[in-house]
């Protein structure tokens, strides 16, 4: 017998094909009316080469057979599309790219994506129907000085486990995709770490293409507002590492996209990532990224990327064809801009930063403003569910002054002459060959003064995209070591120094030790009795002054650590000189 609940969520999701868009509409605030040049791009429902989207109305989308069926159609029926496989996925689907070109080989590529986050899957139907309109429609110039590299989903597993549960906040399409892979490892966290099949496949499509623009579609979470397509770049451009690639973003890509959907009839900006969605008046936030992201690897190696992200609340049809514009006009401008934009490229490529940003917090007072920031009102009502005052957005439009929260640095690391990898720390080897940065072994014995890094407070975070985490303090002190034959030099002077930098330099929140790389250093020291700990740690307190300063002070402020035997007893170990080569030791030195 079904209960009563399960009832009711049977009813609510009967009701969603009769709304078109997902859930019922007493659930998602009211859609605003719109309506746009861009909606002159859809074609009629007698078109042979009407897209499935299109064809749905927009309340559907294609799964994964089906846009693989139409793109091969698509790719008989004109020689500029060709399709090929980059990779599979975690449950073995075939990994799609789609070229369009008129085969002059050597020409710059923009590459897009679609889908990383499955149910964002705006881009996969705006491409559709921008290639179609390319290949056989008579925008075959947009393929004058560019190709386009098309990759329709790339989370492919997630694309497939569509549920009208998923993404619930978004305004269609009826049925969407999972946020994860099939292993439930973000995507678009994983590039630096490069754990999922999917990953490696676009980490090698990447150095493969080398492309001069990278966008990467995606549909926003937040708040309510009036802007439609919203998008912005590593750091909001203003925090980037690379300031060349980022300038031309900044300068020429926002104001051209922005421009071409304005006089589509869309209300653009750059992407608004708020503080605090209760509160949109707190202001947005503007901060530096890793290369965990999209964005942030391309900052990093050099590739201007843009991250597209479509409104949540506004309908289907509207993210789609707003898409379809910007991907167009990035398209046009890229071709316009090529030759800037690899010289900026080039420029990024050859500086050598002597430093890195590891460590922000936000800044104290606002570094700007929006003057008039087009927003949506609110109320609030006592929830039942929650027993707090929750929102209920209205509808109505506003405008109000919107503070833009930017961040002060917290620590700044100096990057040193090379890091030095152990020839046993194969999964770190994996990663930087993958990532294709430079490193070579040493063929004899070597003798070096060198960086080592001991980490303190060091905790296992809560498990993250396949992960744990860590978190730790760290402290560097000179020493002298003999490397062995076979330890990796990887020189930080090369074209991706700085990326090595934000995977090897503990300090930074993207390293391969702060994803939890290595657990081995966890493990404390085989023990002793404590009939030998004891007298070891009497000399320890007896011939070190700072450290019987520290433990008495310790003892004075810590009473259940002062009367904890083995608690005193550890403590003291773990400060023996050179009791363990590995606990709590990074094993990475650091060539200064």
């Amino acid at each position: 017998m079904r209960s009563p609940y399960l009832l009711t969520m049977v009813a609510i999701l009967a009701s969603a094909p009769a709304m078109a868009q997902g859930l019922p509409t007493s659930v998602l605030p009211p859609a605003r009316p719109w309506s746009g040049a861009s909606e002159r791009l859809i074609v009629a429902h007698t078109d042979p080469w009407i897209t499935p989207a299109e064809r749905a109305e927009f309340a559907a989308t294609p799964r994964y057979d089906e846009t693989r069926a139409w793109l091969e159609r698509l790719d008989a029926a004109s020689p500029l599309i060709s399709i090929e496989t980059f990779g599979r996925t975690s449950q073995g689907r075939d990994m799609l790219m789609v070229r369009a070109s008129k085969g002059v080989t050597g020409k710059p590529i923009v590459l897009v994506q679609a889908g990383i986050h499955a149910g964002e899957i705006d881009g996969k139907d705006a491409g559709l129907m921008l290639l179609r309109d390319i290949a056989l429609r008579g925008k075959d110039a947009l393929l004058d000085q560019v190709d386009l590299v098309f990759v329709p989903i790339y989370n492919i597993d997630g694309h497939e486990a569509m549920s009208r549960w998923n993404f619930p906040a978004l305004r269609g399409p009826l049925e969407k995709g999972y946020v994860a892979n099939a292993r439930n490892i973000n995507l678009n966290r994983d590039y630096a770490k490069a754990d999922a099949p999917e990953t490696r496949a676009m980490i090698a499509l990447l150095q493969r293409l080398d492309p001069i623009l990278y966008i990467d579609c995606h549909v926003s979470d937040g708040f309510d507002m009036q802007y439609d397509i919203t998008f912005t770049y590593a750091g909001w451009g203003r925090y980037a590492y690379h300031r060349a690639t980022a300038d031309w973003l900044m300068d020429r890509f926002g104001p051209a996209a922005k421009t071409a959907l304005e006089r589509a009839g869309h209300l653009p900006t750059i992407y608004p990532s708020p503080i605090d969605t209760r509160e949109p008046t707190r202001g947005i936030r503007q901060a530096p990224e890793g290369p965990r992201y999209s964005t942030g690897y391309g900052d990093f190696i050099g590739v201007p990327t843009v991250l597209v992200e479509n409104h949540m609340l506004k309908p289907y049809r509207q993210r789609v064809m707003g898409t379809y514009v910007l991907l167009e006009a990035a398209m046009k401008l890229a071709a316009e801009d090529r030759d800037q934009i690899i010289a900026a490229k080039t420029t990024d490529r050859a500086s050598r930063p002597a430093t890195m940003l590891a460590r922000w917090k936000p800044a104290a007072t606002p570094i700007g403003w929006i003057d008039s920031f087009k927003g949506i009102a609110f109320e609030t009502y006592s929830s039942p569910a929650t027993g707090r005052m929750e929102q209920r957005w209205t509808g109505r439009p506003i405008t109000f002054r919107m503070p833009i929260i930017g961040q002060d640095p917290v620590e700044t690391v100096t990057l040193p002459t090379a890091w030095w990898v152990p020839q046993e720390q194969t999964e770190v080897l994996d990663r930087l060959r993958l990532h294709g940065i430079q490193f070579e072994p040493i063929a004899a014995p070597r003798t070096l003064t060198l960086d080592r890094v001991r980490l303190r407070d060091a905790m296992v975070q809560r498990a993250r995209d396949g992960r744990l985490p860590l978190k730790a303090l760290f402290d560097h002190a000179l020493v002298v070591e003999t490397l062995p034959a076979g330890t990796i030099r990887v020189p930080s002077d090369q074209p991706l120094g700085l990326l090595a930098a934000a995977l090897l330099e503990p300090e930074a929140p993207d390293s391969f030790v702060a994803w939890g790389f290595f657990p081995e250093i966890l493990s404390p020291a085989p023990g002793a009795e404590d009939f030998v700990r004891a007298p070891l740690a009497e000399a320890l307190l007896a011939q070190d002054s700072a450290i019987r300063v520290v433990f008495d002070a310790k003892l004075a402020a810590e009473p259940s650590f002062a009367v904890e035997p083995d608690a005193r007893l550890n403590w003291l170990m773990e400060r023996l000189p050179d009791r363990s080569r590995y606990y709590l030791t990074y094993p990475i030195r650091r060539e200064l």
